[in-house]
Order: C-alpha cells, then sequence, then structure tokens
C-alpha cells in the first residue's frame, strides 16, 4: 500500500502557544525544535513514500524547510488534525492508498505503531481508518482513575467491538469497572493513541459531514468518523519501555526530554 505520512502543525495553541517550535534536548544533550523531532520519528516508519509537515504557520514551514523538511501550506479555517490532512489530501499524488496522521506533538511514537496501521489496513477492508490502542494494566488505570477525581484528563479509552472496530472513544474511563475488574493485572481499558491511518475517501467524507455534539462534548475529532457510520479498526500495540508523554503544556519538556534520553534519541 502507498501511505504518506502528514504532520499537522499549527503555531497558536490555548494551552502552549509555538509548541512546534519549542527546542528539547535529547539524549546527547542537543536541542532541536519539537517539529523536526517529530519529522524524524516519521521518517523511521518504514513502506512510506514520503513525509510532509502540514500547517497555515509560515513560521513553522521556515524551520521545517530550514532542517530539509517537506511542507504543505493549508487554510488557518483547519479545526483540526484530520481537516487539516483532509485539505492537505489534494496537494498529494492520485494513486495513495492511505494517509497517516502523526501527530506533530507525539514525537515519542513508536514507527511500529504506524507500521501496524498500514499492515492493518491491507488487511481490513471494512475499515476507512485505524488507530492503535494500548491496553492497560490494573495499575495505570487506578492512575488514571486519582486523574479523573481530581478533575483532569489522563487520556483517551476506547471500546471496540468483535471485529476490533472501534464502539466508542471517550475522555472518561470506559468500560466501566465494577469491583474486581481491576484484580487480574491486566485490566479491559484500552488507552487510545492519536495516530490516524485514513483511505482517502474517509477524509473526504470527513469534511463534508457537520460536527457532531458527541464531537464538541468530548473533544474528540475521531468521533465525527463514528457518528457518521465509518469503520475505525484499532489495533492494539505493546506499550514501549519509555512514557509516551505528549508536548502540550510547558511542564511537560521535563519529562519528555527524560524519556528522549531513555529511548536513546539524540
Amino acid at each position: 500500500m502507498k501511505a504518506v505520512i502528514l504532520i499537522p502543525a499549527r503555531f497558536q495553541s490555548s494551552r502552549y502557544p509555538g509548541k512546534p517550535l519549542v527546542e528539547l534536548k535529547g539524549a546527547g544533550g542537543s536541542a532541536k525544535p519539537l517539529i523536526q523531532r517529530s519529522v524524524e520519528a516519521a521518517r523511521k516508519v518504514s513502506e512510506v513514500e514520503a513525509v510532509h509537515v502540514v500547517t497555515d504557520d509560515e513560521r513553522i514551514a521556515e524551520c521545517v524547510r530550514g532542517f530539509g523538511g517537506s511542507v504543505l501550506m493549508t487554510s488557518p479555517e483547519c479545526r483540526n488534525g484530520t481537516e487539516r490532512c483532509a485539505e492537505a489530501l489534494a496537494q498529494l499524488p492520485g494513486d495513495i492508498d492511505l494517509v497517516v496522521n502523526f501527530q506533530g506533538d507525539a514525537l515519542l511514537t513508536p514507527p511500529g505503531f504506524v507500521e501496524a496501521l498500514i499492515a492493518r489496513m491491507g488487511d481490513d477492508r471494512d475499515a476507512l481508518v485505524a488507530t492503535p490502542a494500548l491496553r492497560l494494566r490494573d495499575a495505570d488505570v487506578r492512575s488514571l482513575q486519582a486523574e479523573e477525581a481530581a478533575g483532569r484528563v489522563g487520556g483517551t479509552s476506547v471500546v471496540v467491538d468483535g471485529q476490533g472496530h472501534a464502539l466508542y472513544f471517550s475522555k472518561r474511563l470506559i468500560p466501566h469497572l465494577p469491583k474486581g475488574a481491576l484484580d487480574g493485572g491486566m485490566s479491559p481499558v484500552r488507552l487510545h493513541i492519536g495516530v490516524y491511518a485514513y483511505r482517502p475517501d474517509a477524509l473526504r467524507r470527513y469534511v463534508t459531514a457537520p460536527v457532531c455534539d458527541l464531537e464538541e462534548l468530548e473533544g474528540l475529532e475521531q468521533l465525527r468518523f463514528l457518528v457518521q457510520g465509518v469503520k475505525m479498526a484499532v489495533v492494539e500495540v505493546e506499550t514501549p519501555p519509555f512514557a509516551l508523554r505528549e508536548l502540550n503544556n510547558p511542564e511537560d519538556v521535563p519529562p519528555i526530554e527524560d524519556a528522549l534520553a531513555m529511548a536513546g534519541l539524540e
């Protein structure tokens, strides 16, 4: 399958303006901007035709061109990364089978996660979208429960049907966990990882569909697919030995740099 990776990146962020250009130190102590580290992570994915940063901001575009990356410019009206990928689709060659949305702040995403999505889309012709998830250990779920009790969102969970297609995504922990559900070591909770592989038709359908209530309530763009009846394959992947931290706030920088060091990334 011919796949292209797109990395949506915007300068304006309510929690951390300008974060694609934030410098992060690697294992050897050298600093690189977040967007460069995300491109380098995406380039490690095998059997991908190209990697492009998709942005509406010339500051980001200039930075990417400076380290030899490719940029596709899109409109500032895009409301999320999926809409930005859909707009960029018109700039890609017409024979692309899959478009991968590689989150610009998820620089620690292992290449095997994306390779697993591509493989699943080759096998599952019913799915128009694929996305990864991790099964959580009981202790991890208890930590997320504590975050939830304190009024903080600790992650997105997903439940699936018998064919491994998504039934629902939520920023609350799902499914319900009755007494004893966290006594087996490995929980029934799947933590969603925000990477997506789309067939081009899925992106075209996405931008013609209205924003749905569930999408707005949960703050989860992928729910627009489910409300439209688009099948999303959820691919179970293994937890890496380092933390999969995303850069959402300035206080995330030190733990991300620690994870870069643990992963041996320069």
